[in-house]
């Protein structure tokens, strides 16, 4: 995807002051884009048109044609009066009956008179940090590039032959292109002004990314370490991986930031590594939310058979005892009433079964033994005052 820079022209500069942005502004960069699909079929579970709104990658508006409605998706968009909302739903109707005629047109003069086919429309706006602007606007038919306006040239440029037809129409409707202009680089920017005002509480926060590495086997068979970043709000994040505090540029792997589903961002930036020398590497993240660079490596697992073997011994060595007490004291299962023997039978119960567990899982698991032994505690409280305890 291509962008179009400009710097933020007359009245946007007296709100985004060429030193300072205005306050209610996260650092990095603010965006309004909006995205279009019309369907040639539709069905009572897809409606064959939907528009969708987005601040800072932060779905805010929604309209589809089963209601023909626009509707708020974020809470700081309650603050808007009817008024703007009976000219969104107006102006989305609109772009609802020209979608419907675009792909109309487009199918016909590609002879696709059957099957279901679709249309994208992309577009919108951002503003940077050193107050510098990006527009775009794109078209897709299919799911595949189609149309793209040039906004500094105003001229269309088809991405393949199929896209011909739709270039020469355009181009006949020479406003088209300097609507488009006009509105990226105008309304557009000042709307997005407004939104963030309106979502500042929300658009404005840091939060921070919780990471980890993990080991894994590359294709060729050789170690991999990545490094995991997630949860953290704004998008904008840096992973970089570094060898006895050097910086590694060719080596990695990166993935940008996508959405969590809950409001925040994933990324993750992987190294290959030669087998023992894991220890030698580091992951950095740099993120808004963190009050200063964060390093994290890899741990390697912690070997549990040493203490495996401590329990079983333990255990085993419990067991004994309690067996060689028990013997002394009676010789078959207690009758009922009798504090010493009922203990004791527990005692020699529980044990038998977490010996049993940890043989054939090979896991200790204390939270499991102990809560059985809980269970038995009230009768130890009373065994020094029983006779056959002294």
């Amino acid at each position: 995807m291509t962008f179009a820079k400009h710097y933020v022209p007359g009245t946007l500069l007296k709100l985004a002051a060429s030193a300072q942005a205005p306050s209610y502004w996260s650092e990095g960069s603010q965006s309004l884009h909006y995205f279009f699909l019309t369907m040639s079929s539709s069905s009572l579970e897809v409606p064959n048109f939907v528009s969708v709104g987005y601040v800072n990658d932060e779905l805010f508006i929604w309209y589809d044609s089963r209601t023909h409605l626009a509707e708020a998706r974020a809470p700081w968009m309650s603050a808007m009066k009817a008024e703007y909302w009976e000219r969104e739903n107006q102006n989305q109707r609109a772009w609802e009956k020209v979608q419907r005629a675009e792909i109309q047109a487009i199918m016909r003069n590609l002879n696709h008179s059957g099957g279901s086919h679709s249309i994208q429309r992309m577009f919108g706006c951002e503003i940077h940090e050193d107050n510098s602007t990006s527009v775009f606007w794109h078209f897709g038919y299919d799911g595949e590039d189609h149309l793209t306006l040039d906004l500094d040239t105003l001229t269309w440029i088809s991405a393949n032959p199929l896209a011909q037809d739709t270039k020469k129409w355009s181009e006949q409707e020479v406003c088209y292109a300097q609507y488009n202009k006009a509105y990226l680089q105008g309304l557009c920017l000042t709307s997005l002004l407004r939104y963030l005002e309106l979502g500042r509480g929300r658009l404005n926060r840091k939060v921070p990314p919780v990471v980890r590495v993990t080991r894994h086997l590359a294709h060729n068979g050789e170690p991999m370490l990545r490094c995991w970043a997630h949860g953290f709000y704004p998008r904008d994040i840096r992973l970089s991986w570094w060898w006895d505090g050097q910086e590694l540029t060719q080596e990695t792997e990166h993935v940008g930031s996508r959405p969590g589903g809950d409001g925040t961002y994933q990324s993750w930036g992987a190294v290959e590594v030669p087998s023992g020398e894991e220890h030698r590497y580091t992951c950095r993240v740099e993120h808004l939310g963190l009050e200063r660079p964060l390093t994290v490596t890899w741990e390697p697992p912690i070997d549990p058979s040493p203490i495996f073997t401590g329990a079983v011994v333990v255990l085993a060595l419990s067991i004994v005892a309690a067996v060689t007490w028990m013997r002394r004291k009676r010789r078959k299962r207690p009758v009922s009433g009798d504090p010493v023997g009922e203990v004791l039978f527990t005692f020699f119960n529980v044990s038998r079964i977490c010996l049993l567990m940890l043989l054939d899982s090979q896991v200790l698991n204390r939270s499991f033994c102990s809560t059985i032994i809980m269970q038995i505690e009230p009768p130890w409280q009373h065994l020094e005052e029983h006779p056959s305890f002294t």
